[in-house]
């Protein structure tokens, strides 16, 4: 049976962490089981510091309430972990085992892992290595394998959706183009659904390399027709044909020895605009806007149900999987399904060639909607 437990949040906040750890917290009160939560995701794993959550007034409240009240570490790799000596000198270690250690000194009988497939990647790896684990599918970007969809994506389209609104105004009344620049490295469902459902006429996603040239087309038959601006939706790893995603350096490195980020899409699209097409064109980077603030409604039952679940899955003993939605259904799968191919333990995170993210398919029914309704897709 189950005794203690504990709840872990890692990677970028999104809207949606609150509700899972209160859905946890209270299905732990509903069944006398003590309920802890590591402060700052994996590094407070590492340094063992948490705070019980049951019955306590910290934890009472955050339903509508954005970000996480144990906190996030989103470049803590513990089999790979940053270490400066007292001679000034840098080392990655693997600190896996100090975590192991913890848990069982502690005698958490199973941790929740809320987050993407980096965090997914490393409960993996720790579940091999003795501590019962079980995930749960955060991101705004949509991408986490097997499931149908991740706590935090409908906040995120929401709040692009709506900037765009407020960006046809300004565009229509001043004859320009206005581009938007949306999160998703990698998977482009936020600018695919909220081009969609902001009524854009273009939409620039990584999986579809795009013809600046066929862009610029496509809006010259517009303003052709006599409609005088444009709205162009563009994912932060959109890139070109023939080309490469924007990015630049960062000072902060993963631990994987990666020390880029992607930055700048937006921008270069507008400026290539303005030149073809003879329109003043703008862009506006939303960035982190699209993480914070109060979750949708949507995200708060999703995230409530995904937190119950969970804590179902655990009192059944089914650790080392994934909580999932699959065709509408709550479900699990292994975390093993989840790594896909990046399975060599302690091996880079996620976010690489070897991760198993979830795509956009040309066949995906928002790709099939958009070309139907006439949003040019850059090819």
């Amino acid at each position: 049976m189950l005794k203690r437990v504990a709840i872990l949040a890692n990677g970028g906040d999104v809207a949606g962490l609150n509700p899972v750890i209160r859905a946890i917290k209270k299905s732990c009160e509903v069944y006398g089981i003590e309920c802890y939560g590591f402060i700052d995701g994996y590094k407070g794993l590492l340094e063992n510091k948490f705070v019980r959550l049951d019955f306590n007034p910290m934890a009472d409240g955050i339903l509508p309430k954005g970000g996480s009240i144990i906190g996030s570490s989103t470049n803590t790799i513990v089999f790979h972990y940053k270490v400066t000596n007292p001679d000034g000198t840098v080392e990655y270690r693997d600190l896996s085992d100090l975590c192991v250690q913890n848990v069982m000194k502690d005698g958490f009988d199973c941790v929740f892992t809320l987050g993407g497939d980096s965090t997914q990647k490393s409960a993996r790896d720790l579940f091999i290595k003795g501590i019962k684990t079980i995930g749960v599918p955060k991101t705004i970007d949509n991408d986490v394998a097997c499931t149908d969809i991740t706590f935090g994506y409908n906040t995120a389209v929401s709040v692009a959706s709506e900037a765009i609104d407020r960006l046809h105004t300004t565009a229509e009344t001043h004859h320009r183009i206005m581009c938007l620049e949306v999160m998703g490295r990698y998977a482009g469902w936020i600018a695919l659904e909220s081009a969609i459902a902001g009524g854009a006429d273009v939409a620039l996603i990584p999986e579809i390399p795009y013809d600046i040239n066929k862009v610029a087309q496509s809006l010259q038959r517009r303003i052709a027709k006599g409609k005088q601006f444009g709205i162009v939706v563009v994912a932060e790893g959109a890139q070109p044909k023939d080309g490469t995603a924007s990015t630049v350096n960062s000072n902060v490195s993963d631990g994987t020895g990666i020390a880029v980020k992607f930055a700048g899409a937006g921008d270069k699209v507008s400026k290539e605009l303005e030149k073809l097409t003879g329109l003043e064109s703008r862009c506006t980077t939303l960035g982190y806007m699209q993480r914070g603030g109060t979750p949708t409604a949507y995200d708060r039952v999703l995230s409530t149900k995904y937190g119950a679940k969970a804590m179902e899955l655990a009192m059944e003993g089914k650790f080392g999987v994934l909580t999932v939605i699959k065709n509408g259904k709550l479900d699990y799968v292994p975390l093993e399904d989840v790594v896909g191919n990046n399975k060599e333990l302690g091996a880079v995170e996620g976010g690489t060639k070897e991760s198993n993210v979830r795509l956009v398919t040309m066949d995906d029914e928002l790709v099939e909607t958009a070309r139907n309704i006439g949003i040019c897709l850059g090819d």
